[in-house]
């Protein structure tokens, strides 16, 4: 039973991640907590709508299965409301039939600290500040961004979850290359060292669980499916690919796209969500598919103070 509960998938999200609540969190920037509380609870009865990341999350929800032992995935929520002004939240999570049963409300603190408690392989919030918290304190996380895609399901039942290479599923050591010195050097240096992996990045234990997930089900017939985005192209490839054989981590798609706008490639391959660290990608990638940036890396490092949902 220990080994099943290992291999499931946790994801910890926020409750403005999940739903709409763009008009309470208006409320709350212009008059105050007081105005916020008063809100939520008058409108309490009233379901909330969709936000960018809950066609993930249903569809996460349902690779559980009832002959399976335990389930493959447990979504917790984890919430900056507290547990009065949460009871809209749950109402609306019953009233879509998800099955969350775990919460935490830390009434207006970060709650990003109940995350690892809850074993949590990945944690998504529209608060930049609270990613960054977990982000520093050695956790997956991403800040949802607005998206012009709505909440609509895409290609199919399927699971479709992307990534960004460096800095996201590997370090940034290479990008640190890149930043200072330069295409070529860059491509220089991923040559000399291609037969050497990568060190992991912040998703690596993400790519890794799904990794898990998809071991139960045939290549052919998985509920899940993986990809790498890269603005890499050859020859910075091989080391990229030789990475992924050495952690023996599957992953099912990998484009190596030499710098182009990554946000068509993406709406092709139907991406639930997408995963970068470059606000310039995640721009392009938001006007097609559900997006979170990850603020990591060296390319993060001017910009902790910057507001990353405008």
């Amino acid at each position: 039973m220990n080994n099943l509960e290992n291999s499931k998938l946790v994801v910890a999200i926020s409750s403005r991640a999940l739903f709409d609540l763009s008009a309470s969190h208006q409320v709350f920037e212009e008059q105050g907590v007081g105005a916020y509380c008063k809100y939520q609870i008058e409108h309490e009865n009233e379901v909330l709508e969709p936000g960018v990341a809950f066609s993930l999350v249903r569809k996460l929800l349902a690779l559980n299965h009832p002959d399976h032992p335990v389930p493959r995935v447990e979504v917790v929520l984890i919430s900056r409301n507290s547990a009065d002004t949460g009871l809209r939240v749950f109402n609306s999570i019953q009233h879509y039939g998800l099955e969350i049963s775990c919460a935490a409300f830390s009434a207006g603190e970060s709650p990003y600290r109940y995350v690892n408690p809850f074993s949590a392989h990945l944690f998504l919030s529209a608060d930049p500040d609270d990613v960054r918290s977990a982000l520093s304190n050695g956790l997956a996380a991403a800040t949802i961004l607005p998206s012009h895609t709505g909440h609509s399901e895409t290609i199919d039942n399927q699971v479709r979850i992307a990534f960004d290479g460096d800095a996201v599923l590997f370090s940034d050591e290479a990008e640190r290359v890149f930043q200072a010195d330069g295409l070529e050097a860059f491509a220089r240096s991923e040559q000399q060292a291609a037969s050497k992996p990568l060190p992991g990045g912040p998703f690596k234990r993400v790519l890794s669980a799904l990794h898990q997930l998809q071991s139960d089900y045939g290549a052919d017939s998985s509920p899940i499916r993986t990809a790498l985005f890269t603005a890499r192209s050859a020859p910075a490839h091989e080391r990229v690919i030789r990475t992924l054989r050495a952690w023996e981590i599957r992953i099912d798609e990998a484009l190596f796209l030499g710098g182009k706008e990554k946000g068509e490639f993406l709406r092709a391959f139907g991406a639930d969500i997408f995963f970068d660290d470059q606000q310039g990608h995640c721009d392009s990638a938001r006007q097609h598919v559900p997006t979170g940036h990850v603020p990591h890396g060296v390319t993060n490092q001017d910009n902790d103070s910057g507001d990353l949902e405008k």
